[in-house]
């Protein structure tokens, strides 16, 4: 299988948005006047995080080498998140349950995808991942766009306004590894841009339409992401959850170890170990 299909497959299977268009904020307010004052800000969200259940759709349009129209699919989708780091997203289309799995836990991310022109299974241990040069879209990402990944501290962070928002760059050894777009009225995450190790933006991820989970607890129900090549679009995938059914979840023991732990991967026809953003074939 071609390369470049499956880590554009991969990239846009890990995180989405739908057909809703993102609605662009119109009212402006001040930002925040310091850069402490601003992670302290984002920061907050985090205390108020509860574990999570929601479902609803997606669309996944991707290319396959050889053929000059995306191809695309249509998924049903149900989400499991206990913060920080366990998520479990299943995408499932007729006669093809599990047609898509993404996982994490504390140790690890994996993600499998079974129709038949990509069948993929990859993951990788968190410890093996280099910031800068780990694989830009995984689980980690998905939980960031859901908020429910802590804002890193430390240094390397600088804040400028947009107009209606407040801009959080990141960089590392001199390079930008992520630009967090936060609409100054709400103080929520409305785009997060993913850089590679060159400087270039490799993601986009949108968000909108946020629905409180808990007293203080917003996430985005609209969650889109576009993927780049070399200056251009690659693809996207979208998922909007349906609001109603975004709602705290009660997560049993058993639950945990069924969703939050990785299993061996079974009848797929490439299997991948991901080590600081490298693609290693394994045996199968």
């Amino acid at each position: 299988m071609p390369r470049k299909l499956i880590l554009s497959a991969a990239a846009l299977l890990i995180l989405a948005g739908c057909a809703p268009k993102i609605q662009e904020p119109v009212e402006i307010c001040p930002g925040k006047g310091t850069t402490a004052e601003a992670l302290a800000a984002s920061r907050f969200h985090s205390q108020n995080m509860v574990p999570l259940k929601a479902n609803g759709q997606c669309r996944l349009d991707y290319y396959v080498e050889g053929k000059k129209k995306p191809q695309s699919e249509n998924l049903s989708v149900k989400l499991w998140a206990n913060p920080p780091m366990e998520m479990y997203l299943q995408g499932d289309k007729p006669l093809v349950p599990t047609a898509i799995v993404l996982g994490s836990n504390e140790r690890e991310f994996w993600l499998s995808i079974r129709p038949k022109e990509i069948s993929l299974y990859c993951w990788g241990a968190w410890s093996e991942q280099d910031s800068s040069e780990g694989p830009v879209i995984n689980p980690r990402t998905l939980l960031e766009a859901l908020g429910i990944a802590e804002v890193e501290a430390g240094d390397g962070w600088s804040l400028s306004n947009e107009g209606a928002f407040d801009v959080l760059t990141r960089q590392e050894q001199g390079v930008t590894t992520r630009k967090i777009y936060i609409y100054s009225c709400d103080y929520r995450v409305r785009r997060i841009d993913f850089f590679g190790s060159n400087g270039q933006v490799v993601a986009r991820a949108e968000l909108d339409r946020y629905q409180e989970v808990s007293e203080g607890f917003f996430v985005p129900a609209v969650m889109k992401v576009v993927t780049y090549g070399r200056n251009t679009a690659e693809g996207s995938l979208s998922i909007t959850l349906r609001l109603e059914s975004i709602k705290p979840a009660e997560i049993t023991e058993q639950q945990r170890n069924y969703l939050f732990e990785r299993r061996p991967p079974r009848g797929f026809k490439h299997v991948r170990r991901i080590v600081n953003g490298k693609w290693i074939e394994e045996p199968q």
